[in-house]
């Protein structure tokens, strides 16, 4: 017997009993076990208990032949690959055909061949042993298949209750995210800022599955969480670059495009790094934008190369934008064909302004992929520019006791401080700590955001608001801030908190100091008082921030010499 090749069971169906003692001395003789049986249902007896490794069956038999015999193993052994090899004199084609259709494997003529049949004996028991080992590969690779189709399905539904909806369900948005696997490798979030901005970010991870889990869970919990603390787009990038490039392996990031839109102000903040081109619909001129990317993907760069500088569009009512992951253009039918580019845009060009573009767009990429399978993810996004009023996440529906009541904080940012720290994050997580004040988050924001623009803005580095009359002026502006920002060399601003809880709510006071010169109170209210009739239907960019306090607040004081400002926030609880 072959060393390699262990002894087999080998079940002989022979109603002769010469030539079964003759098969049964080959078999023995090979070094393999002889199982000798006088029918087929003696056969199918005998495999149910003995489970042989392969089998030698006569044709014609009595009680039962040979082929129904053959019918019923196969029926027993299912998936069980158990060579049937028929023992036959039959000649005719139609008998030979009708022996393989019943489930044989092979022949073996008489008179029989010792060295013949030993030789397909020896065949049949590889080829048994190799189906053997490939089938429990299979059954491991389908274990190790659900296992990963488990953990996937577990990743995704800690994402899918870090990652809600936001503020996705706005009437004036629309998405649709079609995943390639379980754990989708396109990730699209989106939240209101304490100040009343809407934040939306589409990425493209490398990879899908538990690849793009590793990165997207992370993306999404410093994206919520700094959002709704306030912080601003350029911090909200650098922090989730800093945790991607952390945390993923070379080779792995997340081609992105995040945008803020001020529905208020009809302006948007952009920033985009290896996602295709977005396309912003001009609803007065009925025209495209096109928005490049102009960065690396997120995850690529360290810290200290990260640009994170968003780029500020004027926006107006009716404008459109869309965004989309490269799985929309690079989606292939069934000759290899990618829908690409070009096709998108002339798309984009032929409806251009229609209220159907959006459906248009998947409903033929869907129509090209036909029945294949995606090579990617297809995500598209479509926003719409209205008068609408968006409101931020009230986290505290029903009314605590467990949070601050009665306290007091004084915080001094002095000039190192003022060039690279933002501290209204911190001032909003703070004051929200209230029981109450979170639902009241968006005032808050705007009031301390138009406090501490006119302590650094205008006190400190001693900015004029006139300068911000056209839009031109209010670019100069900024810029002008940022270098007099850098240069600052001596400068301060003061904050100083006292909440006051009653009954029925409580007061904060907030009051803000700065080291600047201050102006002259009553000059002011008359400058503002003689503009205001001269003033025509023109957009005003400056001068606003006062009057925006006086408004939202129960009192509002200016003490000399005006660098000292004073305003009281009363709030009413409810449950």
């Amino acid at each position: 017997m072959d060393v390699e090749q262990h002894a087999l069971k080998v079940l002989i169906a022979e109603d002769s009993a010469p030539d079964r003692l003759i098969l049964a001395t080959i078999v023995s003789n090979a070094g393999h076990i002889a199982i000798p049986v006088t029918d087929g249902v003696e056969a199918v007896t005998a495999f149910k208990a003995e489970r042989p490794d392969i089998i030698l069956m006569d044709v014609l038999m009595p009680n039962m032949g040979g082929v129904e015999a053959a019918k019923k193993i196969r029926e027993i052994a299912r998936d069980e690959l158990v060579p049937i090899l028929f023992l036959t004199s039959l000649s005719d084609t139609d008998s030979l055909v009708e022996c393989l259709e019943a489930g044989g494997d092979d022949f073996v003529s008489k008179p029989y061949n010792r060295v013949v049949l030993q030789s397909k004996i020896k065949a049949f028991g590889r080829m048994r042993e190799m189906h053997t080992t490939v089938a429990k590969q299979r059954d491991e690779i389908e274990r190790h298949h659900n296992h990963l189709i488990q953990e996937q399905r577990v990743a995704k539904q800690v994402f899918d209750k870090i990652a809600h909806s936001g503020c996705l369900d706005l009437s004036n948005i629309r998405y649709s995210m079609s995943p390639l696997a379980v754990f989708n490798g396109d990730v699209l979030v989106a939240e209101v800022s304490p100040s009343g901005n809407m934040i939306i970010l589409l990425g493209d991870f490398t990879g899908h599955g538990l690849p793009a889990a590793v990165g997207s869970i992370p993306l999404a919990t410093t994206f919520y969480g700094m959002v709704r603390k306030g912080f601003a787009l350029p911090d909200i990038l650098r922090e989730i670059n800093h945790k991607l490039h952390e945390i993923l392996p070379v080779g792995f990031f997340c081609c992105a495009t995040c945008i803020e839109l001020n529905f208020a102000e009809q302006t948007m903040f952009t920033w985009t790094g290896g996602l295709p081109p977005s396309y912003l619909y001009r609803y007065k001129t009925d025209s495209y934008d096109i928005i490049n990317s102009s960065n690396l993907p997120l995850g690529v760069l360290a810290s200290s190369s990260f640009k994170a500088e968003p780029t500020r569009i004027e926006l107006d009512i009716g404008d459109r934008l869309y965004m989309w992951s490269d799985g929309v253009f690079e989606s292939r039918n069934a000759e290899g064909e990618m829908f690409g580019e070009d096709r998108l845009h002339d798309l984009m060009q032929e409806l251009r302004g229609k209220n159907t573009l959006f459906d248009t767009i998947l409903g033929r990429v869907h129509q090209h992929i036909g029945a294949n399978d995606k090579d990617d993810d297809i995500s598209l996004v479509e926003i719409i520019i209205q008068n609408i009023e968006v409101v931020p996440e009230n986290t505290d529906a029903i009314l605590s006791q467990s949070g601050m009541q009665d306290w007091s904080m004084d915080l001094t940012l002095s000039e190192s401080s003022l060039k690279e720290f933002d501290p209204l994050p911190l001032l909003i997580n703070i004051v929200t700590q209230v029981p109450g004040l979170q639902k009241n988050s968006t005032f808050l924001y705007t009031m301390l955001a138009e406090l501490y623009a006119n302590a650094l803005e205008h006190g400190v580095l001693g900015l004029k608001s006139a300068d911000k009359h056209d839009p031109r002026g209010f670019t100069q502006f900024y810029q002008e801030r940022k270098e007099r920002l850098a240069a600052l060399e001596h400068g301060s601003v003061k904050f100083e908190f006292k909440h006051e809880a009653s009954e029925d709510g409580g007061l904060l006071i907030v009051v803000v100091k700065d080291s600047g010169e201050g102006f002259d109170v009553e000059a002011r209210e008359q400058k503002k008082r003689a503009e205001a009739k001269t003033r025509d239907s023109k957009t005003v960019y400056h001068g606003r921030g006062l009057t925006l306090l006086s408004s939202i607040s129960e009192k509002l004081i200016i003490h000399p010499p005006g660098n000292h400002i004073e305003v009281h926030f009363r709030w009413k609880a409810t449950v």
